[in-house]
This record gives structure tokens, sequence and C-alpha cells, in this order.
């Protein structure tokens, strides 16, 4: 219901109505009782200063005139009809004189407010409103006022305390409240009718024109809103008419947007980013603000050309339009460690005019990485296939050309042309290892073996070699068997892959600490070394083929650099995961995970 405007209106007049009736109310209510207590306390102060003070103060010594003094307040109370309570108390808060006889030589601190009394003992005029409790239903309200009385010389000698019913007072100002709250409700009626038929007057023209507005929406243009007055309303109408002329000429227009919409649309596989001539992007979709690392924002308030000139000055419309007639080309964009082809073609209007651009954008960071890794491996395995047969080529043409006739020195050149054969040879193999691990051509012997077992002999094999470099090696298990189904052969030779590097990389004196830890479902293989490390930007390519860290230094210490590459293989091949953790200078930690399903024979 309070969806529709008509409702909104009533809603809003009649709070409106209802907040000024409860605001004028209370403020009516307030002033009405502050005026009526005020009259009260301004009649008890006119008969205390103008009858009771002065006959008091004309007394030396209340206490010893109780007697006149109870004769003056019967008098005065009675023959005036005087309905207000009134208390004459000496300066020890005794009742020597009262209109209610019964509180007479009664103290006046059970009786009457004790603050009231010790501001009058102290020369002040007090006033206090409250409810007391007279054994009826309920509690009434009285006023409560004192007044000082003083001697010649100024001295408090008494106080006189009036107390005055305010129930009459009161029950008037219930009686108002009740009349302006049938007042508020009657006016509340009366704006909900007027708010009803005003509303209805704004409403009904806007609901007019949005029946109109849904049949131009399903296609039907000739709707037409009477215009029935000059206010915003009727303003309204006339824009709703205006509006309907306009869109029929717009309908003409549609067709020169017709060709960039085709040609965007042509292009949404990848990024996209169209651009009028006036250098405005007016298309960019999600892919292309992401590759671009740009916002909605910027695009819609900065330039093309100041977008793109600081990725690719050739990508720029301004260079397009001085170097290219055509307006289509290709071009690079490389940003941090993307790389992406930019394909542009223009766009044009119903009278084949240029009118802005497309650029079409493709992600060839993957194909550019893999031609890149191509060509690497390629000069790579030349490299590592030169370096041996340069070698092999210099001795044999030493030992054709006369050295044969020493024999000390040929058997020295013949055992660095098979040392060198021997390179050539793990070379050719570590790459058909891996030709047959990539094309799936292993042929596993796997069987379930116990993975202590299979450590220990590697650290075994290796042990000889750590102690040449006076290296510790240290083998941590949890003294039980660690059973999975697994090849033998393939899984030592990636532990004994890992601990050899451990101990080429780690100098002399070093240590090589070996844990192994496993649950119910996996094995998880630790080796660690206080070596060289692996400096942080090497760490996310070193199970590249042929990556190493220290090109010289590697070859220096052997290898064919393909061994880190046919672990991760044979881990995977597995099932499991092979990481690399390490701080440069600090040393190196190798985790291999290896699940341990146990075939059931």
């Amino acid at each position: 219901m309070f969806k529709s405007m008509q409702w909104k209106f009533i809603t809003i007049y009649f709070l409106l109505v209802f907040m000024a009736m409860v605001i004028v109310g209370v403020f009516i209510i307030q002033q009405f009782q502050d005026y009526h207590l005020g009259v009260v306390s301004e009649n008890l102060t006119k008969i205390a200063r103008d009858y009771f003070v002065p006959e008091l103060e004309s007394y030396e010594d209340l206490d010893e005139n109780k007697a006149k003094i109870q004769d003056y307040v019967d008098t005065y109370t009675k023959g005036l009809k005087f309905k207000e309570e009134v208390f004459i108390v000496n300066p020890d808060f005794q009742i020597i004189a009262s209109s209610n006889e019964l509180l007479v030589d009664k103290s006046a601190v059970d009786v009457l407010e004790h603050i009231l009394l010790s501001d009058a003992r102290r020369g002040q005029i007090s006033e206090k409103d409250k409810l007391i409790n007279t054994g009826g239903d309920k509690p009434i309200n009285v006023k409560n006022i004192v007044f000082p009385i003083k001697n010649a010389g100024g001295k408090v000698i008494g106080i006189l305390y009036f107390r005055a019913d305010l129930s009459d007072i009161y029950k008037t100002l219930d009686e108002s409240r009740m009349i302006l709250i049938q007042a508020t409700l009657l006016a509340l009626l009366i704006t909900v009718v007027l708010g009803f038929l005003i509303a209805r007057s704004v409403t009904e023209p806007i609901s007019d024109v949005t029946v109109k507005a849904a049949k131009m929406a399903r296609g039907d243009f000739d709707q037409i809103v009477e215009v029935k007055s000059d206010d915003e309303i009727g303003q309204l109408a006339g824009m709703f008419n205006y509006l309907r002329e306009k869109l029929k000429i717009t309908l003409s227009e549609i067709s020169r947007e017709k060709s960039k919409l085709e040609t965007i649309l042509n292009y949404m596989a990848d990024g996209l980013i169209a651009v009028n001539n006036e250098g405005s992007i007016v298309h960019a979709n999600p892919t292309a603000l992401s590759m671009l690392n740009l916002t909605k924002e910027e695009t819609e308030t900065k330039s093309y050309d100041e977008l793109i000139g600081h990725l690719n000055e050739r990508l720029t419309l301004r260079y397009i339009e001085e170097n290219d007639s055509d307006w289509v080309g290709s071009e690079v964009i490389r940003l941090q460690d993307a790389i992406y082809q930019a394909n542009y073609a223009p766009f044009k209007d119903e009278n084949g005019e240029k009118t802005g651009v497309v650029m079409v954008l493709q992600d060839i960071t993957e194909r550019q990485k893999l031609d890149n890794m191509r060509k690497e491996f390629v000069a790579n395995v030349s490299h590592e296939l030169k370096t041996p047969l340069t070698s092999i080529k210099s001795y044999t043409e030493t030992l054709l050309d006369g050295a044969l006739d020493n024999r000390e020195l040929s058997e020295q050149f013949l055992q660095v042309v098979n040392s060198e054969a021997d390179r050539m040879s793990r070379l050719v193999k570590d790459l058909l290892q891996l030709s047959s691990l990539d094309y799936k051509q292993v042929k596993w012997n796997k069987k379930n073996a116990d993975l202590v077992k299979i450590v220990e002999s590697c650290v075994l094999k290796l042990n000889m070699t750590a102690k040449n470099k006076q290296q510790k090696i240290k083998f941590v298990s949890e003294g039980v068997p660690v059973v999975g189904y697994m090849d033998i052969d393939k899984i030592e030779q990636v532990v004994l892959n890992i601990m050899s590097n451990a101990i080429k990389y780690t100098p002399d004196g070093g240590e090589i600490d070996v844990y192994l830890t496993h649950d119910e479902n996996s094995a998880k293989l630790r080796v660690v070394d206080n070596g060289i490390g692996i400096p942080a930007e090497d760490q996310p390519r070193i199970f590249e083929r042929f990556y190493r860290v220290d090109k010289a230094r590697s070859r220096e210490l052997g290898g064919t650099g393909l061994g880190l590459s046919i672990a991760r293989q044979i881990v995977e091949a597995h099932q499991g995961q092979i990481e690399i953790l390490s701080n440069y200078g600090e040393g190196t930690e190798v985790v291999i995970n290896l699940p341990l399903q146990e075939k059931v024979v």
C-alpha cells in the first residue's frame, strides 16, 4: 500500500498535522499549567505580604503570642473562607498556630517540607509542588510556599507556611488535554480526507503518464497525454509529449550505432576497448579493465591516450590517425609479468566515416612464455652438448696430432674424453627420461615399499660424498615403517637428487638434516641444509629444465640441470607434491609429500 505515491502524500499530511497538533497541545497545556500555578503563587505571596507577614512581624516573640496568632489565623481563614492551609512555625520548627488545629504544637518537620523550612529559616522565600497522600483514593497535588518572619533587627523569628490544594487546577488541565485530543483526532480525520483528495489530484495525471509510457515501451508511440494545468504536473505531461516526438527522431539515429555495436560484439571474446574520435572511451569490458589495471572511473574521467600512452605509444589514437590510414593494426603491450596482443580496427557510421577505434586485447603471456622456454631449452641442450663435444674434438685432435706417442698423456686425454662422453650420456638419458614422463611412456614398477628403508639407503650411498666435504647427514624418522605403493627406483632417484643437491650447494663442514614423518594418509620427507640458499626471484623457476641459479657454479659442480624437473615429474606421477623453501644465504628446505595408499595383494 505504501508503495503508492497517493498513500505517501496522505501519510505525510497526516504526520505533519499530527506533529503540529501534538506540539501545539503540549505547549498550550504547559503554558496553561504554568499560568495557573503562577496565579496560585502570586495570590499566596500577596496574602502573605499584605496580611500575615505584617501582622506576625509586629510580635517580638511568636511563642508568647500563640493564642493571638491562632485567633488571627482562625479569623482570616474562616471569615474570608480561605481554603489554603496556614502554618505558623517557630525557629525550632514547632507549629505554634495553624488553620488545622489538630497539627498545632506538632513538629513541623514531620508534617511539612523540611527543605522549605530550612530555606525560610535562612531568610529565603521558597516554594515546591508535591504529591501528598491524604488517605483517599489517590494522592493530591499541593503547592507549598514559605515566608520568613523577621523582627525589626532582621532576625528570623518564625516561618509562615502555606499549603494550597491544586486538585482543581490539575482537573482543569486533564479536561483541557481531553479537549485537545478530541480536536486532534478530528483534525487528523479531516487531514486524511483532504490529503486523499489532494494526492489524487497529483497522482492521477502521473498514473496516466505511467500507463501511456508503458504502452510506448511496448512499441506504441501514438500516445498523447492531455495537459490540464500549467503547474509541474502539466509540465510533466508536456515533456512526455515532447519526448514522444523526440523519440521518433532518435530512431533514425539507431542505424548509425548499429555498425559500432556489431564491431564490439565481434570482438567480445577477449578484452575490448572502444574509443570515439574525440579520444573518449565509450566502452571497456571488465576483461580489458582487469588486464590494464584500470577502473571504471578512470575510463570515464581520463582520455584513452592518457591511459594507454604509457603502455604503448603506437596504440594511441593520435599515433594511429597520423601513421595508419586504415586504422587497422596490431601491437604488443607488456604490463608487469603479462603480455597482451592488441588488435585494433575502426568502427564506422552509416556513411562509412570512421567514428572511432575498437581494440581487442588477447593474453599471450603463456604462449610467449612457452615459446621462450622452447627457445631456451633448445639453446641449453645445444650448449650442454656443444661443451663436451668441443672437449672431445679438442682432445681427439691433439691425440691424432702425435700425442698418442706419450702414453701417460694419452691416458689422461682419453679419461677426459670418456668423462665428457659419460656427461653426454647422462644428458641424453635425462632427456629421454623427461620425454618418457612428458608423454606418459614410463613403465612404472610400483609395489608396496617402506619409505624409511629407501631414505636410509640413499643416506648410506651419499654418506661418503658428504664426508669428503666434512659434512654431516642426519636422518630422523618416527622409528616405524612408512609403507606406501610406489616405484622404489624412481623414488630413490628423487631422494638421491635432492640430497645430492643439498651436498653440492652446502659449504664444507655443513649439515644436511633429513626428516621423515607420516600420518594415516601421507608421508612428508624434508631435506634441510644450511647451504648457500636460493634467491627469491629464482625460486618460481627452479623446476624449469636447464634452469640454474648460478650457471657457472652449477656447471662447475656438474649435473645436467634436469634433475629437479625429473624429480617433480616423478613425485607428481605418484600423486604427490614437491616444494622448495629457501632463504638466500641461510639454506634450503625441500619438502616432498607422498600419499601412502597400499595396494592390497
